[in-house]
């Protein structure tokens, strides 16, 4: 629903959102390096030529370079929000959803200790439980684990994120919790600068937009 294309009717609804991301995008801008780390069955780097398709979703909207091994939905929305970036040394690594802490707190070191001043573009939702037309209908556990995320992430919280409860995020169908335990595995440092530029839950999906820097 991010992409307007697929949004179609309803893409006026979500264009607070897409400023949020653009402005965030925006940062990342000058590092030496891009990252996008999003989640999907297996922990993987993934080789180029990097894009795909949104035809899964709804409509044939191409993202990228033609390619036989398409990106997974979450690193081919960070393909389509970068799109109009001009640094164009990006990387793609998925995370597998269901991998334990330790597994994302080391890949996000390794991608932190490459040597290069690399940025992260972590891409991951909150709860799809937040009210009855929601993709998994109601949870009244779902929008107390949304303000907790949103609170590490307003903060720049690595700690809180560590101890996001898996088993809960899954029950709460969050696609968010392993990249976001990647990028606590990343910063070893305060940032100076952290914002929380969206928080809302359209259609039942907590949608979080932050920008560490």
């Amino acid at each position: 629903m991010l992409v307007p294309e697929v949004a179609a009717g309803a893409a006026s609804e979500l264009d607070d959102l897409r400023a949020a991301c653009r402005a965030a995008v925006a940062h990342l801008e000058t590092a030496d390096v891009i990252v996008v780390v999003g989640a999907d069955a297996t922990t993987i780097r993934r080789e180029p030529p990097f894009g795909g398709t949104l035809a899964p979703w709804g409509i044939d909207r191409r993202v990228g370079a033609p390619t036989t091994d398409p990106l997974p939905l979450s690193l081919l929305i960070g393909a389509w929000l970068l799109e109009d970036v001009h640094n164009r040394n990006i990387r793609y690594h998925s995370i597998a959803a269901d991998a334990e802490l330790g597994e994302c707190e080391a890949l996000g070191r390794k991608l932190a200790g490459s040597g290069t001043r690399a940025a992260l573009l972590v891409l991951g939702d909150g709860t799809a439980c937040r009210g009855e037309k929601s993709p998994g209908y109601d949870d009244p556990r779902a929008e107390g684990f949304d303000a907790a995320v949103a609170d590490a992430l307003a903060k720049g919280d690595t700690a809180a994120l560590r101890d996001v409860d898996p088993v809960l995020a899954a029950e709460l169908l969050v696609a968010g919790r392993a990249p976001w335990q990647v990028l606590a595995g990343a910063v070893d440092t305060p940032f100076g600068t952290t914002e929380l530029l969206h928080n809302e839950a359209p259609y039942g999906v907590a949608y979080f937009v932050a920008s560490w820097r």
